[in-house]
């Protein structure tokens, strides 16, 4: 059986960390800024251009999640 590699295999940071930022990011209509300091008061510390590494890769993803497609 072959195991599929994870979406977020290779990232520094855990899943719930990448998940939540962009979240913040798109449904929240918080800047990259923001969410980096509002994860900061959570004790992660990471950069506001990482986040917006991580809303690049995962945003569309997330956005289908979210939002799925109205069907016809």
């Amino acid at each position: 059986m072959k195991k599929t590699k994870s979406l977020y295999h290779g990232h520094r940071f855990p899943a719930v960390v990448i998940n939540c930022a962009v979240r913040w990011y798109f449904r929240l209509s918080l800047s990259l800024r923001d969410v980096e300091e509002s994860l900061l008061e959570r004790g992660v510390v990471v950069t506001y251009e990482t986040i917006r590494c991580w809303c690049d890769k995962f945003g569309a993803r997330f956005a289908r999640l979210t939002f799925p497609s109205p069907l016809m």
